[in-house]
Protein backbone atom coordinates (compact mmCIF):
# COMPACT_ATOMS: atom_id res chain seq x y z
CA UNK A 1 0.00 0.00 0.00
CA UNK A 2 1.11 3.55 -0.74
CA UNK A 3 0.44 6.31 1.81
CA UNK A 4 0.75 9.99 0.85
CA UNK A 5 1.33 12.25 3.83
CA UNK A 6 1.16 16.05 3.73
CA UNK A 7 0.51 16.56 0.02
CA UNK A 8 -1.65 19.37 -1.34
CA UNK A 9 -2.75 20.47 -4.79
CA UNK A 10 -0.17 20.23 -7.58
CA UNK A 11 2.49 18.41 -5.56
CA UNK A 12 -0.09 15.63 -5.04
CA UNK A 13 -0.43 15.16 -8.81
CA UNK A 14 3.35 15.25 -9.24
CA UNK A 15 3.66 12.43 -6.69
CA UNK A 16 0.93 10.45 -8.48
CA UNK A 17 3.01 10.61 -11.67
CA UNK A 18 5.90 8.97 -9.82
CA UNK A 19 4.19 6.61 -7.35
CA UNK A 20 0.75 6.09 -8.87
CA UNK A 21 -2.47 6.82 -7.01
CA UNK A 22 -2.11 6.27 -3.27
CA UNK A 23 -4.16 3.80 -1.27
CA UNK A 24 -4.32 6.26 1.63
CA UNK A 25 -4.00 10.06 1.83
CA UNK A 26 -3.12 11.58 5.21
CA UNK A 27 -3.24 15.34 5.63
CA UNK A 28 -0.89 15.28 8.62
CA UNK A 29 1.82 13.06 10.05
CA UNK A 30 0.03 11.97 13.22
CA UNK A 31 -0.13 8.83 15.34
CA UNK A 32 -3.49 7.82 13.92
CA UNK A 33 -2.06 7.12 10.47
CA UNK A 34 0.10 4.33 11.88
CA UNK A 35 -3.07 2.35 12.54
CA UNK A 36 -3.40 2.12 8.74
CA UNK A 37 0.25 1.19 8.09
CA UNK A 38 1.73 -2.28 7.77
CA UNK A 39 5.37 -1.53 8.63
CA UNK A 40 6.70 -4.47 6.60
CA UNK A 41 4.74 -3.89 3.39
CA UNK A 42 3.61 -0.26 3.07
CA UNK A 43 5.44 2.73 1.62
CA UNK A 44 5.11 6.17 3.21
CA UNK A 45 5.64 9.11 0.85
CA UNK A 46 6.07 12.43 2.65
CA UNK A 47 5.06 15.64 0.94
CA UNK A 48 6.27 19.18 1.62
CA UNK A 49 3.63 19.69 4.35
CA UNK A 50 4.88 16.76 6.45
CA UNK A 51 8.08 16.25 8.42
CA UNK A 52 9.02 12.56 8.78
CA UNK A 53 10.86 13.39 12.00
CA UNK A 54 7.88 15.09 13.68
CA UNK A 55 4.71 13.22 14.61
CA UNK A 56 1.92 15.66 15.47
CA UNK A 57 0.49 14.98 18.94
CA UNK A 58 -3.00 15.83 17.66
CA UNK A 59 -4.96 13.55 15.35
CA UNK A 60 -7.07 14.75 12.48
CA UNK A 61 -9.92 12.63 11.15
CA UNK A 62 -9.04 13.36 7.53
CA UNK A 63 -11.32 10.61 6.23
CA UNK A 64 -14.31 12.79 7.17
CA UNK A 65 -13.52 15.44 4.57
CA UNK A 66 -13.19 13.15 1.56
Amino acid sequence: MIHFIGFRNEEYWSAVKIWGKPDFVHLTHDRRLYGDVDAERDTLVFGPKADPDYVCPFSWQDHQIW
